[in-house]
């Protein structure tokens, strides 16, 4: 039986890496997943070697050789494409989980909304890099921007956090358009981190796509 692909989504600050954590600990003993089946966790960008690669030249690269945002939107295609061949794929058709923070969305929020680049090349290319995977389940961890910036503090910004504010707040609104239009799972994240994870598992336990036939 193919696995199941759930995804994390939101903007920086949202509790992805927290609630990632928190789901690898109760998934495998949910009663959710079969036996037998492992549970993979990956990223975007960054969740094989080359995407590791692609990561570190899309968020932190010297001055000099910063992509354009055609440039940045292909690396992220790239990262896609390997992601779903080499590691999401072989998972799924082994029976096995995936969780991954971030997949397609985060793309047409970020280089789309953000970026304003040509939405229907972006769908072009999600439509190349993904083979046509779409996540079983994808929760949006919905954040207002104010406290993202709260949360984030004097943390230390990458490439994309350091757009500015306009910039994010241009994502977070494509975030909440894609949710309506995706019909991704929406789960309050200015909550705590206990309360969050309560409603992520009651969203999951009640999500008809992961009942096994």
């Amino acid at each position: 039986m193919r696995g199941r692909f759930l995804v994390l989504e939101g903007i920086d600050g949202c509790g992805k890496t927290t609630q990632l954590r928190q789901l690898a600990d109760w998934l495998p003993g949910s009663g959710l997943m079969p036996a037998g089946a492992t549970l993979h966790l990956t990223r975007e960008p960054g969740g094989t070697p080359l995407g590791r690669a692609l990561r570190e030249l899309l968020l932190h690269p010297p001055d000099e050789v910063a992509p354009c945002p055609e440039a940045e939107l292909l690396m992220y295609a790239a990262d896609r494409a390997q992601h779903v061949q080499r590691r999401i794929l072989p998972a799924l058709e082994r029976g096995d989980w995936v969780l991954s923070d971030r997949f397609s969305g985060s793309t047409l929020a970020y280089q789309g909304d953000g970026r304003g680049l040509d939405r229907e090349l972006i769908l072009d290319l999600e439509r190349i890099a993904t083979a046509g995977l779409v996540p079983d389940v994808t929760l949006w961890l919905d954040l207002p921007l104010e406290a993202s910036i709260a949360r984030r503090g004097d943390r230390a910004e990458d490439r994309i956090e350091a757009e500015g504010q306009a910039f994010l707040s241009r994502v977070a609104n494509g975030f909440r358009v894609l949710a309506a239009e995706r019909d991704w799972v929406v789960i309050p994240a200015d909550l705590s981190p206990g309360e969050v994870h309560k409603a992520i598992r009651l969203a999951l336990e009640g999500n008809t796509a992961l009942r096994r036939p």
